[in-house]
């Protein structure tokens, strides 16, 4: 007999079936709950209920553990490409040589962006925050795609829908770049690896020959791969949840965009430089603003130390920390940004205060780090994160459709006024 628990309500017994995920995650199996007494659970922000049953990701915060697919984050960083990785998150296998060939292939020859979305380009203040203008071009795509919005595609028209997004997103953001800029779009180039392209479209100059960088290639593709997805966050929870109507992939992927621009989310990797920038304007004394940062009550707080999920170590940090000392050395980069963003890492890796507080950096310090020194403007970090979650996101919406899961419908605990009644306008 399966393991069950017991839950006595108003002097009733009713037994809830317990689940079992493959990593040993148990969980108390509430969906009948409701029906049978009337009930519902109570759990803010959602951080001890399940929302559905994925294959996709595996996250143990306590151990420090992060797969996609099985595969442990740490070799598929090493070993991998980005467009490998976004294979096997969405098909939920690695792709044989020639698979990856023709994937890699049919994204590139899907790279091209509508020449129309220029003129809703040209409509943007020029200040426009770059998330916001990346959010509503995918919104955008479903009118030039109208067929994105069926609801039970074939599988070959839902396989080119996601080719198509994974192939477009990099022109989308390197147009808006450009165009804020003044500057000369450029069309992708078939002949360049993924990453490639897209750092050749975003800062390659017009009628100029432009050799590609292994370096900078390596380092976003590593940087793609460890943002490529992470278990049911706020923008992975919120793409489901939207798909969950039947949605297009687009609107999905706006929404999750708009989730993900948040600071307290993808917006963490700009509020470190953010905090850098404000030190160094400050004279650049990191021990003062370490001293600030023990200070109860100062409001002053490191950006890109510590996890909320991740109560030892952040697995993604331990990759990335080896490669930007390597991208650093590599480019010979010289700014005292990231001086002083080295000096608060020596601190935090050693001092009493931040060990005992597990306030390791984080994937967001280094992220933003290595951007920096990529030359990407620190605007545009958040984008970056996007770039490299979209492969996650696609595959948890290709996920909740394959399953046909129900609708989102979370439910409330009412706490308003009762029992009133109107009164006329006149009478008030």
């Amino acid at each position: 007999m399966s393991e069950q628990v017991e839950l006595i309500v108003e002097g009733k017994s009713i037994k809830l079936p317990v689940i079992e995920g493959t990593e040993k995650e148990k969980a108390i199996d509430i969906a009948k709950l409701r029906s049978e007494t009337g009930y519902i659970t109570y759990d803010p922000g959602f951080k001890n209920t399940g929302s559905t049953r994925s294959g996709v990701t595996f996250l143990d915060g306590e151990l420090g553990i992060l797969s996609y697919r099985g595969y442990p984050i740490d070799q598929l960083a090493e070993k991998s490409n980005f467009i490998e990785v976004a294979y096997l998150l969405i098909y939920g296998k690695l792709p044989t040589s020639a698979q990856l060939t023709a994937f890699e292939k049919e994204i590139a020859e899907q790279s091209e962006i509508p020449s129309n979305i220029g003129t809703i380009l040209n409509g943007f203040p020029a200040d426009a925050h770059p998330m916001g203008v990346i959010g509503s071009l995918l919104s955008a795509l479903t009118a030039f795609y109208p067929e994105s919005i069926e609801a039970n595609p074939s599988p070959e028209a839902l396989h080119k829908l996601m080719v198509r997004v994974i192939g477009q997103l990099p022109t989308l953001v390197a147009t808006t770049y450009r165009k804020s800029k003044g500057l000369p779009v450029l069309a992708p180039r078939k002949d360049l690896d993924y990453c490639s392209n897209f750092y050749y479209m975003m800062f390659a100059e017009a009628g100029k020959e432009y050799k590609a960088d292994q370096v900078i290639a390596d380092a976003l593709n590593k940087l793609f791969i460890l943002h490529a997805d992470h278990e049911q966050n706020c923008s992975t929870s919120t793409v489901r949840i939207v798909g969950s109507s039947q949605a297009s992939l687009y609107a999905s992927l706006a929404a999750g965009t708009a989730a993900l621009w948040g600071p307290l989310h993808g917006g963490a990797n700009q509020a470190v430089i953010e905090m850098l920038e404000e030190i160094k304007n400050d004279g650049g004394d990191t021990a003062k603003f370490i001293l600030k940062a023990k200070d109860k009550n100062d409001n002053f707080r490191l950006m890109g130390f510590g996890h909320r999920v991740y109560k030892n170590f952040d697995p993604r940090a331990k990759i990335i920390k080896v490669a930007c000392d390597q991208i650093l050395g590599k480019l010979g980069v010289s700014d005292p940004v990231l001086t002083i963003a080295k000096g608060l890492e020596e601190v935090a890796l050693s001092d009493q205060y931040f060990v005992d507080r597990k306030l390791y950096p984080n994937v967001d310090f280094y992220s933003g780090i290595i951007y920096r020194a990529l030359g990407i403007p620190t605007e545009y970090f958040t984008v970056m994160f996007a770039l490299g979650r979209l492969p996650g996101w696609i595959a948890q919406w290709k996920e909740m459709r394959d399953d046909n899961e129900p609708i989102g419908r979370p439910r409330q605990i009412y706490i308003g006024e009762t029992e009133r009644n109107y009164v006329p306008i006149d009478n008030r």
